[in-house]
């Protein structure tokens, strides 16, 4: 129970690896506050979260809008009283196209969610662990925020802007004990990747199993990493075992690189 009695905030909780990561929290005895912009999915996880004995907060939140962030966060701190942890998981694939025919909507609406929704969340949690000196701010990157990523423009460039937000609170924010990391998933195994992959065929012209073999195929480890291992890796980050690490890039892909 390593989160017994603490505060934590997940986005992006209704699915996939933000789901993932608020069951992890709760069975660590965590207060979950979910936030996401399905009601509908964050209740399921919250009766999830209840079945495992823990006490979760629902609000339906679009993290690209700064006001409902912030009521977002002050629901947390009304029920609870306070932030111990954020995980910025919220998160779109964006378009699966050349650059040159990206819409300037399309890039808004991916660098919107991505990036700005992330340093929305950080800038509200910020006063309130300033005040109590700790905290933990774990933002979720990508491998694709260390490598070139064809056809992947827009969320690239946003996952390359995580990391450099991580490093630059890490820096304003470690002298009140708070501490930012970047985690750095890679091909994990799941919906989002099955939805990645269709997308790649669609616009390479490549059958679905030949673009999920070369995915597979640049992984040494030989498989893809679980929504439950990059889950892990969070809550390390999260927790006092990762008392000395802050503005890090903790990659969780296997090994993965993209040819």
């Amino acid at each position: 129970m390593r989160f017994k009695g603490q505060t934590v905030v997940v986005t992006g909780a209704g699915n996939g690896i933000g789901r993932e990561i608020a069951l992890a929290f709760g069975r660590e005895g965590a207060q979950v506050v979910l936030a996401g912009r399905s009601g509908g999915r964050l209740a399921e996880v919250a009766s999830e979260l209840r079945a495992l004995g823990a006490e979760p907060l629902a609000v339906a939140t679009d993290v690209t809008v700064e006001r409902q962030v912030r009521d977002m966060v002050a629901a947390a701190l009304g029920q609870f009283g306070e932030v111990d942890a954020l995980v910025n998981n919220a998160g779109i694939a964006g378009p699966t196209k050349l650059a040159r025919d990206v819409t300037a909507e399309e890039w808004a609406e991916t660098l919107a969610t991505n990036l700005s929704g992330a340093f929305y969340c950080a800038r509200q949690v910020a006063g309130p662990m300033m005040a109590r000196k700790r905290g933990a701010i774990v933002n979720i990157s990508s491998v694709a925020g260390r490598i070139g990523y064809p056809l992947r423009t827009p969320y690239a460039a946003s996952k390359w802007g995580l990391i450099g937000l991580s490093h630059s609170l890490a820096a304003e924010l470690g002298p009140y004990g708070i501490r930012v990391n970047a985690v750095l998933p890679g091909v994990v195994a799941g919906e989002r990747i099955d939805q990645a992959i269709a997308a790649h065929a669609a616009a390479e012209d490549e059958a679905v199993d030949n673009v999920r073999a070369r995915f597979v195929k640049d992984i040494p480890l030989g498989r893809m990493p679980t929504e439950a291992e990059v889950a892990e890796t969070v809550l390390f980050l999260a927790s006092d075992a990762a008392s000395g690490m802050t503005g890090q890039a903790v990659t969780v892909c296997g090994g993965f690189r993209m040819q």
